[in-house]
């Protein structure tokens, strides 16, 4: 089973979009700030990020460059998830290191071919 990491922390979000995957067949773990994201991603390896980008303790941003900068954990795609949908923040996502970039709301089926491009499923 494909695994994701999801990095948000409005409950909300969280919530709704750790279930709306989860029926499309995905374990996902979930973390609340950028520095569990971090860890998570080095202790679970998962096969993918969803990265929202204003988080509390560290940013998006950071974790995005600690995940990337780590050998054990810059092969995994990480897919930026910002409310700001200007064309600035998706140039500093994929500067960060992000793989691929998405807006919210989420259009769960535009995030999903995303992640199924960024695997080959």
């Amino acid at each position: 089973m494909t695994r994701i990491l999801l990095v948000e922390d409005n409950e909300m979000n969280r919530d709704m979009l750790s279930r709306r995957l989860s029926r499309r067949g995905f374990d996902v773990l979930i973390a609340e700030n950028g520095k569990t994201g971090v860890e998570l991603a080095a202790s679970q390896k998962p096969d993918l990020i969803l990265m929202d980008m204003s988080l509390p303790v560290m940013d998006g941003w950071e974790a995005t460059r600690r995940i990337k900068a780590n050998p054990l954990t810059s092969a995994i795609p990480v897919i930026a998830l910002t409310a700001h949908a200007m064309a600035s923040d998706r140039e500093m996502a994929l500067e960060a290191g992000c793989d691929d970039y998405d807006s919210k709301p989420v259009d769960l089926p535009q995030l999903v071919r995303k992640i199924e491009r960024l695997l080959a499923i």
